[in-house]
């Protein structure tokens, strides 16, 4: 989708009027939200994750205003490009909104200034508003952290799925045995977990031994069939620890 969705965020009806009706023209603009409060925008901005936003610095009909939005922005890691619209002419004014993240300042007297010019501002700089936003998000799916959080929520799907009780003590320690395996390959992968949990290992490989049998015990067999591909060696029927442990290690490496 090369579209360019926009939040508007303005509190005089007959602007927001003159701005739909313009947008509406734009094949490759859509307005996904229209808010005259500070907190509604935000929450919008988290939900809808727009490309741009049209913010009135002064929301006198709404609630909050303009300069409180743009703090709210801080807390949000993709926030869009940010289009201020103002009644002030204060330098002051402009240099807080500008530290507080706006991308470009209208003044709403100047004589050129209409809804249109500034759609069509946005829509000049779609390319590139698109090209910065889609360059952000990797960044963001790069971090390690965002990397740790996909690979824990994926083992933890998959887990699920072949019935390992999440409230099990022994579904934390397989999680936390897969992601260790995923790093590196070890030769004690319960020595390890059982020293992060500060528990004894026996006691360790005891509860992850229990929880993969209790699912193998209780699990649909034809799902296990599907998630688990795997040659099953032991006598009893049952994945072992290690053979459990590198098989998901393996799994979510081929597939993330």
């Amino acid at each position: 989708m090369n579209e360019l969705t926009i939040i508007l965020v303005e509190d005089d009806v007959s602007t927001c009027k003159r701005f739909i009706e313009y947008i509406d023209t734009k094949d490759d603009i859509v307005l996904v939200s229209t808010t005259n409060s500070e907190d509604q925008a935000i929450s919008d901005i988290k939900y809808h994750k727009p490309d741009a936003m049209i913010l009135d610095l002064e929301l006198h009909h709404g609630s909050g205003n303009g300069l409180e939005v743009l703090s709210g922005l801080k807390g949000i890691s993709e926030h869009p490009f940010v289009v201020v619209t103002t009644n002030n002419s204060s330098d002051i004014t402009y240099e807080c909104a500008r530290k507080l993240g706006a991308d470009f300042i209208l003044y709403k007297h100047q004589q050129d200034y209409t809804e249109k010019a500034v759609v069509d501002f946005l829509h000049s700089l779609k390319d590139s508003i698109k090209s910065k936003k889609k360059q952000d998000n990797q960044e963001e799916i790069d971090k390690p952290e965002y990397k740790n959080k996909r690979i824990r929520k994926y083992i933890t799907e998959e887990l699920n799925a072949v019935g390992v009780n999440p409230k099990a003590v022994g579904f934390q320690y397989l999680l936390e045995a897969i992601c260790i395996v995923m790093n590196e390959q070890v030769t004690n992968v319960c020595s390890i977990v059982a020293k992060k949990f500060k528990k004894s290992e026996e006691s360790v490989r005891r509860a992850m031994q229990t929880a993969i049998n209790r699912a193998w015990n209780n699990a649909d067999i034809e799902i296990l069939l599907e998630r688990y591909t795997a040659v099953i060696k032991s006598e009893s029927g049952c994945p072992t620890i290690t053979e459990f442990v590198y098989y998901y290690a393996n799994k979510a490496k081929n597939n993330l």
